[in-house]
C-alpha cells in the first residue's frame, strides 16, 4: 500500500481522516482538548462539499449528527469527557435506532470539569456503555499519530457496517502531539470505504429492522422514497414502537449479537516484542494503550538492554475487549504489568478476561504522562 508523509497533530489527523473517509457533516461544540478537530474539519469540509456546524452545546452537536446520518451522510462529532456525558442520551438513541456515526473523544482529566488541559485515560469504562441499556459499544483507541488517522477511517467503515455509533479515543497527549505520520494515500482510503447496505426492492417489501439475528438494520437514507419510523422505543420491523415481548427480546439480543458475533472483523491489537515470550519466570508482559503505549515501548527497549525479556500487548479495539488474546498472553506470562492513566479502569477487564487477580498496575491520575523511567523502575521493583 502506498503511503504519504504528513507532519501534524493527532487531532488534526483525525479531522483529515474523516474528510478522506467520505464524511460530509460535522456537528459539535469546542471542548478542550478536542477543539482542533472541529477547527480543522470546519476548514476542510466545505472544500469537499460538506458542512460543519458549531452548535450551542454538546447535546445539539450529537443531535444534528444523528440527523445527518439518517439522511445518509457519513457524520462526525468530536468532544472530550464532559461532552461525552452530555451526548450519552442521544448516543443511546443512535444505538437503538441503529444510526451510524463516529464520535472522537480526546480524553482529559475528570470527573466533572476535572483537568481540562491535562492528559487522562479516564473515559475507558464510560466508552463501553456511554448510555443506559443493553447494547455493545465499538470503541477504538489510537496509540500513535498515524493511528489517529487510520482508526478514524476504520471507525467510519465499522459504523456503516454495524449501523451504530463508533467511538474513537485519543488522549490529550496524543491529540496534541506534533510529529511525522506515515499515512495511506487518499486513493487507498477511498478504495477501502465500506458502503452502507441499502434496500432497492419494492417499497411495500421494505422492513428496515427485519434482519438476521447477528446482522444490523438496513436503513435507506431519508427522502429517497422509502418510509419507515425512527424511535428510541423498542420497535417492530418497520420501526414502530411495540411492547410485544418476543419482538423486544429479539431486538435487544440482536444489538448485542450483531457486534459480538463478528469480533473478528472488529478486533485489532499490537503485540510488540512478544514473539519470544515463553513463560519463563523473568519475563514481563506490559499491557498499555493510547499514548502510554509509546512510553511502554521505550521502557521495553531499556528492559531488554538490561537483560529482562519484556513485551507489550496493546489493545487498539478497546471494546469489545480482545478477551481471548488477553487470556492467551496472561496465561503465557507470569508477570503482568498494566500501565494506564486512570485507576484500574482497564485492569479490571484484564482481570476478568484472564481470570487472574495478581496483576500489577502502574496508574497516574494527576494529569501527567507516565515516563519510560517510571515503568522500568516499577518492573524492577515488583518483578
Amino acid at each position: 500500500m502506498a503511503t504519504r508523509e504528513v507532519i501534524s497533530t493527532g487531532n488534526e489527523l483525525s479531522a483529515m481522516a474523516a474528510v478522506d473517509a467520505g464524511c460530509k457533516f460535522f456537528g459539535g461544540y469546542p471542548l478542550t482538548p478536542s477543539s482542533e478537530v472541529m477547527h480543522v474539519i470546519s476548514d476542510l469540509l466545505p472544500k469537499k462539499g460538506g458542512v460543519s456546524i458549531q452548535m450551542e452545546d454538546e447535546i445539539a452537536g450529537i443531535c444534528c449528527v444523528i440527523g445527518a446520518a439518517m439522511a445518509g451522510d457519513r457524520a462526525l462529532t468530536a468532544t472530550s469527557g464532559p461532552g461525552m456525558s452530555l451526548k450519552a442520551e442521544n448516543l443511546g438513541l443512535a444505538q437503538m435506532a441503529e444510526v451510524p456515526l463516529v464520535c472522537v473523544n480526546v480524553m482529559r482529566g475528570g470527573p466533572s470539569t476535572g483537568l481540562p488541559t491535562r492528559v487522562s485515560q479516564g473515559d475507558i469504562k464510560q466508552s463501553s456503555n456511554p448510555s443506559h441499556g443493553d447494547y455493545r459499544s465499538i470503541t477504538l483507541c489510537a496509540g500513535s499519530l498515524a493511528e489517529c488517522y487510520t482508526e478514524t477511517v476504520r471507525a467510519f467503515n465499522l459504523a456503516d457496517r454495524f449501523m451504530q455509533p463508533v467511538i474513537v479515543l485519543l488522549d490529550e497527549t496524543i491529540g496534541h502531539m506534533h510529529g511525522k505520520a506515515d499515512l495511506p494515500t487518499v486513493e487507498d482510503v477511498e478504495a477501502g470505504i465500506v458502503p452502507r447496505k441499502t434496500f432497492d426492492g419494492p417499497a411495500e417489501e421494505y422492513f428496515p429492522y427485519e434482519c438476521g439475528p447477528t446482522e444490523p438494520a438496513v436503513l435507506n437514507p431519508m427522502f429517497e422514497g422509502y418510509r419507515y419510523h425512527y424511535t428510541g422505543l423498542h420497535h417492530d420491523k418497520n420501526g414502530f414502537p411495540t411492547e410485544e415481548i418476543e419482538t423486544c427480546r429479539k431486538l435487544i439480543q440482536r444489538l448485542e449479537d450483531k457486534v459480538m458475533a463478528h469480533q473478528d472483523e472488529i478486533e485489532s491489537n499490537e503485540e510488540f516484542m512478544c514473539d519470544d515470550l515463553t513463560g519463563e519466570d523473568g519475563e514481563v508482559l506490559i499491557i498499555a494503550y493510547g499514548s502510554v503505549s509509546l512510553a511502554a515501548k521505550e521502557s521495553i527497549r531499556h528492559l531488554r538492554a538490561a537483560g529482562i525479556k519484556a513485551g507489550l500487548f496493546r489493545p487498539i479495539t478497546i471494546w469489545p475487549s480482545p478477551a481471548d488474546r488477553i487470556k492467551h498472553f496472561t496465561d503465557l506470562v507470569k508477570n503482568v504489568l498494566v500501565v494506564e492513566l486512570n485507576i484500574r479502569q482497564y485492569t479490571e477487564e484484564i482481570e476478568r478476561a484472564s481470570g487472574r487477580l495478581d496483576i500489577e498496575g502502574l496508574y497516574k491520575v494527576n494529569g501527567r504522562a507516565i515516563s519510560p523511567h517510571e515503568i522500568v523502575s516499577k518492573v524492577k521493583e515488583v518483578f
